[in-house]
């Protein structure tokens, strides 16, 4: 899928509805997560948005995805502050589209789950980089380091 176009899709987000191609002309950094409020995600979030005013300086939009309900998207966005919508993908549409779903141990149980990834979609629509496994710590300058790049 690197180097492609992305398919259009569409998931509710805590501002309405996300279309994807509705963010042509922008770069778009699209970040998949296990769950809401877990210390992870929580400080993958805090990341991306204490980033936030220098990613929007470079036309950059972050949306973050997990399974979670739009209920749970909006306590934990509005808990935390995060300036970015969530995305509710509770039919695993964008899941199944970014192959994001592995088998996981989780103690010592093997379960379904998101993999921790991040993928950025640049201004035509075509993705131009993925990170796959992300290791939260220093991950969003990472991902700025990146867009910067562009």
């Amino acid at each position: 899928m690197l180097n492609q176009p992305v398919p259009d899709f569409e998931c509710p987000s805590t501002s309405g509805q996300f279309k994807l191609s509705e963010f042509r002309g922008k770069t778009l950094i699209i970040y998949f997560y296990p769950k809401d409020a877990t210390p992870g995600c929580t400080t993958q979030g805090m990341q991306f948005r204490d980033h936030y005013p220098e990613f929007q300086a470079l036309n950059a939009v972050i949306v973050g995805i997990s399974r979670d309900s739009l209920k749970s998207h909006e306590k934990f966005k509005a808990k935390f502050e995060f300036p970015f919508d969530l995305l509710a993908d509770t039919e695993e549409l964008a899941c199944s589209l970014f192959n994001v779903i592995k088998m996981k141990k989780m103690y010592g149980k093997e379960v379904r789950g998101i993999e921790r990834s991040t993928f950025v979609i640049d201004s035509s629509g075509k993705l131009v980089h993925e990170w796959r496994g992300v290791k939260v710590e220093g991950h969003a300058a990472e991902v700025l380091d990146f867009i910067k790049s562009l």
